[in-house]
């Protein structure tokens, strides 16, 4: 999560190149990305979410929109056919939240909720997982 100019990273609940796993514990980096830190957790019969949150100033608004529009362009060439309700079979879904909070404050939040195909490419593409 972002505040301001810190980055306050949310432990996942993930371990790249292995099997979706709750008791993982591992921090997914996204180093082409500036203001969103993803975390993954909420590991269900193969599905999990993703969830990254940025809160900036109105000057900072514009490029954190730029990255929530890179993951979701990558997300729709990966998967063009799978987006919907995990309920349905689809493999990803999508929520975003944009508000403008309290002295100027913007701020985003991207929910992912992907299958395990979906979230080991998310990996791949987005993040290096660490011990």
């Amino acid at each position: 999560m972002i505040y301001g100019a810190f980055v306050f990273p949310v432990v996942p609940d993930v371990i790249l190149g292995g099997p979706l796993s709750p008791a993982a514990h591992t921090l997914a980096t996204m180093p082409s990305m500036d203001y969103l830190t993803f975390a993954l957790d909420d590991v269900d019969d193969g599905v999990a979410t993703l969830e990254a949150m940025a809160s900036t100033r109105a000057a900072q608004h514009a490029a954190v929109m730029a990255e929530v529009q890179q993951v979701l362009d990558w997300a729709w060439r990966q998967f063009p056919e799978a987006h919907g309700p995990i309920d349905d079979g689809m493999q990803w879904d999508h929520d975003l939240q944009v508000t403008l909070e309290a002295g100027g404050w913007h701020t985003v939040t991207l929910t992912l909720t992907g299958t395990e195909p979906f979230v080991e490419e998310f990996l791949v593409e987005f993040g290096s997982a660490r011990g």
